[in-house]
């Protein structure tokens, strides 16, 4: 049994750092093969013309990525399956049901949303990390406790607003998502917008905002403004948008916890009117 345990908690770190495939079925020794390298290197060399250069520089493409057609295909099928969701249980089944994006493929659990879903204050951040992935629910890390923090110092927690992701799937190793797997869940994220009908948005980090915005603006120079979000639900409206820093962000950069507060008074201020 406890082999077991030990071989468990070794897959879940290495899932934790992204590992997910399984190259080989036997142990290889990779410092008898580098003795002997340089040998082998040095006859092979005088033998052998010279090619062309190779790049050091990574592939854009991932493997794991799909190709134009596949992406193409994809991303009609999530906007297909989103605007046929009538309410938010029919959203979830479907993006369950969505095997099409890589990122679900690696991901322990569909991180959907959590709150009320008839909150004025609707929250979206980018993607799940470790801790979401592992309990199916967002902000539960540690900078879930600041975001909740975050809210209490305004009167809010998580009974009073909703919360969800641009993407419902974690990125393996907590790597920033690609482009594509954006555009693929792009059309979920908006229709869970004009599901959730919330009077204001919070744009959780500079992914969700430049996302949703479409602007290309850095999140310190959008922070602390209001924007207009259009929504094309059932009913089409303009749902007021404040970015704000990402938690993550301000764990590794304390000095900015002032101008979110700002940002946060701001939100409160703007409740207040509303009301």
């Amino acid at each position: 049994m406890e082999h077991t345990a030990n071989h468990l908690a070794a897959l879940n770190f290495y899932i934790d750092g992204g590992v997910d495939e399984v190259i080989g079925s036997k142990p290889v020794d990779r410092f008898a093969e580098s003795k002997a390298v340089p040998a082998e290197a040095a006859r092979t060399s005088v033998m052998a013309p010279a090619g062309p250069p190779v790049s050091s520089q990574p592939s854009s493409q991932s493997s794991s990525r799909p190709s134009g057609q596949a992406q193409t295909e994809a991303e009609a099928s999530a906007r297909t399956l989103a605007a046929g969701a009538s309410d938010l249980a029919t959203l979830r089944e479907v993006m369950m049901g969505f095997d099409l994006c890589p990122l679900k493929k690696t991901a322990a659990n569909t991180v959907f949303g959590a709150g009320n879903p008839a909150a004025r204050v609707m929250l979206i951040g980018e993607a799940p990390g470790a801790d979401e992935d592992r309990q199916g629910k967002p902000f539960v890390g540690v900078s879930g406790q600041l975001l909740d923090r975050m809210l209490a110092s305004i009167g809010l927690d998580r009974s009073s607003v909703y919360i969800t992701n641009m993407l419902a799937w974690r990125p393996p190793g907590n790597r920033k998502p690609t482009l594509e797997e954006t555009t693929m869940c792009l059309p979920f994220i908006r229709r869970h917008i004009e599901l959730v009908a919330p009077k204001i948005l919070v744009f959780v980090g500079g992914t969700s905002a430049t996302t949703l915005l479409e602007r290309r603006d850095g999140i310190t120079r959008m922070r602390g403004r209001w924007f207009e979000y259009p929504s094309n639900g059932d009913q089409p409206m303009t749902i007021a948008a404040m970015p704000i820093f990402h938690p993550a962000y301000l764990l590794r950069n304390p000095s900015l916890k002032r101008q979110a507060w700002i940002d946060l008074l701001a939100i409160k201020a703007r409740l207040q009117v509303m009301a």
